[in-house]
């Protein structure tokens, strides 16, 4: 088991990593100059399960930034691929509730998994029905418990 630090929240990724006492796995993130990502896993993580914490808040670059290490853990050959969400951007578009509007919520899980994850482990979603929005297995987690 890998994990992978998105960088919308590395501080979380750090954390969860010291309770499982793995290391992180060795990223390059970087932007262009033109606003474009890059991202490159520099370990090996052929055959291995991975889990990518990354927050899609806010969402523009974030989302794009997941895709990207979805995308670049699958053409290494990651064995299986989480996406760990602890804020799901996009989720109050969930439903078509005026005319010639977008359902943002479905089209973002629609890409996430296209761009090859396995398996979605949400925290708190907005609506419940977004789990019926992916293709793939869901978890829901709920982060009252362990806050309170």
């Amino acid at each position: 088991m890998m994990i992978l630090a998105g960088s919308a929240n590395r501080a979380l990724a750090e954390e969860v990593s010291q309770d499982l006492g793995i290391s992180l796995a060795d990223l390059t993130i970087k932007k262009f100059a033109d606003g474009e990502i890059f991202v490159r896993i520099n370990d090996n993580v052929r055959g291995r399960d991975l889990y990518i914490i990354q927050p899609t808040v806010p969402p523009g670059d974030n989302i794009i930034e997941l895709l990207l290490l979805i995308d670049a853990a699958r053409r290494a050959s990651a064995a299986r691929i989480t996406a760990v969400i602890p804020y799901f951007g996009y989720a109050r578009q969930d439903r078509k509730d005026q005319p010639r509007v977008a359902i943002g919520a479905k089209l973002v899980a629609n890409m996430i998994a296209s761009a090859g994850a396995d398996r979605v482990l949400g925290v708190d979603f907005h609506q419940h029905q977004l789990q019926g929005f992916f293709d793939i297995p869901v978890d829901h987690l709920y982060a009252a418990p362990v806050l309170t």
